[in-house]
């Protein structure tokens, strides 16, 4: 650590005054080994991140401290130096810590994953943390969050970089609906994730320790245990505090990674650079535009457009905005030239559509892989409805979006624990040549229409050789005929599900799918329906 990060830390000390209490000495540095090299890829991989609960708060404004004034992040040629000298936290020693700092250093290649994705994110957190005049230890909060990932989920329904649950995400203004879900916009969440931090800084009289729990856990339940531990004359810092074993980690997870990123070299790491330089430029569109066509302007490729803008929910920016676009710094330049020489009409592009008679908007809406409300409201249907021999404006899709946006649009609107799973045990049948739905339900001693319902299929529908049917047999007919081995899970088709969207999110592939449940591209899942699958019960996400 320099002596410059050393006297910045010093002079910011009186913002954590009472928050630390005197603990033992630190340990002895663990021994010398090789280092390990982490790159800085670029790479996507997604990583389970903690689940969080935040709570409301205000927006107050905290003063940039007199010791910091002098700071300049454009002097560091490496993002990790910048970061490095911005860290203001006392040096706490506390047995929690080391567990945390223990399993950084012997997960490197967590770090790598991590820090992949981090690179097209930070330079712009580090720099909105250092308008604020905040510790730069906030840059890292990230990686204990959501490890990264703004497509990043929990159980309690927090989404993006900063893990916003819906409440909180709506108190501090991120717009969410069909279209767009800020939380997940890197620009937008990080805004409202530092204005939190800050009023949760006042609320707690600048004990960032305090603030921080209180982002994990909410403010009511700190300043909670804080009235129990004084009224019982007890130390009310962060260390003495009765909180959720969660929180009670994660406080300690953020401060082992700020010793870790400190001082890399004593825990045998090495962290190549990343430029301490823009990654991407935010580019006004004026409308909404497709996201296949906005990559294509810009002259990058489609992935790299979706994970600069992940807040997006659909295959088209929001029509009633934000009407911007993030793309890659060098290809900022293009994108602007280019949007200026597109039409409108061309940026969104759609069929149209002569009703026939007996059609409904939801089957339209259906055919094109949109909703009715999209159609709806494209052609301005007060009610609703739409009569044979009317023209619709039909938007025209022009790629497929990723896998992770599919499944981060089908949790907008609901947890992600669904309640439409129910766990019964596997009986998978593989389909031979020649075979039927009425020749495998005799053979099994069972209905050909309990078959065909088990499997959401027509008692008529053709089989293909390979196709894997759930049947009911005994455990040795089973045995002897192939059936997969896994957990076997019922899944109800909600409003909005798609095939890639369920593969993703219970880690099958599209093909399996569809083949359990005698799938082919032209069958449309509907809602309601139960879709069959099988877990490997040892298989576990990131």
């Amino acid at each position: 650590m320099t002596t410059l990060a050393r006297h910045w830390m010093v002079g910011c000390a009186a913002l954590l005054l009472g928050a630390c209490a005197q603990r033992p000495p630190a340990p002895a540095a663990p021994p010398a080994r090789e280092p390990v090299v982490i790159p800085p890829q670029r790479a996507s991989e997604p990583i389970a991140p903690s689940d969080t609960g935040v709570a409301l708060g205000t927006t107050p404004t905290l003063t940039m401290p007199r010791e910091w004034q002098h700071h300049n992040g454009e002097d560091y040629d490496d993002l990790f130096d910048r970061v490095r000298a911005g860290f203001a936290f006392d040096e706490v020693q506390e047995p929690a810590i080391d567990v945390q700092l223990a399993w950084f250093e012997h997960n490197p290649d967590y770090l790598e994953r991590v820090f992949q994705r981090a690179q097209r994110y930070m330079y712009h957190i580090i720099t909105e943390v250092e308008a604020r005049g905040m510790p730069l230890e906030f840059a890292l909060l990230p990686v204990v969050e959501s490890a990264y990932e703004p497509f990043a989920y929990s159980r309690s329904r927090a989404a993006g970089l900063w893990q916003f649950i819906p409440d909180t995400g709506a108190r501090f203004g991120l717009k969410r609906n069909w279209w767009f879900d800020g939380r997940r916009d890197v620009v937008e969440s990080t805004r409202a994730a530092l204005d939190y931090l800050q009023a949760l800084h006042d609320q707690f009289n600048g004990d960032w320790l305090l603030a921080i729990a209180a982002y994990n856990v909410g403010e009511n339940g700190v300043q909670r245990e804080m009235d129990f531990n004084r009224a019982n004359g007890r130390p009310a810092d962060f260390w003495h505090l009765r909180l959720p074993a969660e929180t009670r980690a994660y406080v300690p997870k953020l401060l082992a990674l700020k010793r870790l990123m400190a001082e890399p070299e004593r825990y045998g790491l090495e962290f190549a650079a990343i430029p301490n330089e823009p990654y991407f430029a935010l580019i006004d569109t004026d409308s909404q535009i497709d996201l296949k066509i906005a990559a294509q302007l810009a002259g990058t490729s489609y992935d790299e457009l979706v994970a600069l803008n992940p807040g997006y929910n659909r295959w088209a920016t929001d029509p009633d905005g934000p009407h911007r676009m993030l793309v890659p710094i060098d290809n900022a330049d293009a994108f602007e030239a280019a949007l200026k020489t597109l039409s409108a009409d061309d940026r969104v592009r759609f069929v149209s559509h002569e009703v026939g008679r007996k059609e409904t908007l939801a089957g339209i809406a259906k055919e094109y892989g949109t909703t009715p409300a999209v159609i709806a409201k494209i052609n301005d249907l007060k009610d609703g409805k739409v009569a044979a021999g009317h023209i619709l404006k039909i938007p025209q899709i022009s790629g497929q979006l990723p896998d992770k946006v599919l499944l981060a649009a089908l949790r907008v609107d609901r947890p992600e624990t669904d309640r439409g799973v129910r766990k019964q045990r596997q009986i998978v049948y593989r389909v031979r040549a020649g075979e039927t739905l009425s020749s495998i339900a005799r053979r099994h001693g069972m209905p050909v229409s309990t078959l065909a319902r088990l499997n959401n299929l027509g008692t008529q529908d053709t089989l293909v050789k390979g196709q894997r049917l759930v049947i009911k047999a005994s455990a040795r007919r089973l045995r002897d005929e192939g059936v997969v081995s896994g957990r076997r899970l019922l899944y109800t088709v909600r409003s909005g599900d798609t095939v890639y969207s369920i593969s993703r999110q219970f880690q099958v592939s599209v093909s399996q799918l569809k083949n359990w449940n005698g799938l082919n591209e032209h069958h449309q899942i509907k809602v309601g329906k139960r879709l069959v699958m099988y877990v490997d019960s040892n298989r576990q996400q990131g």
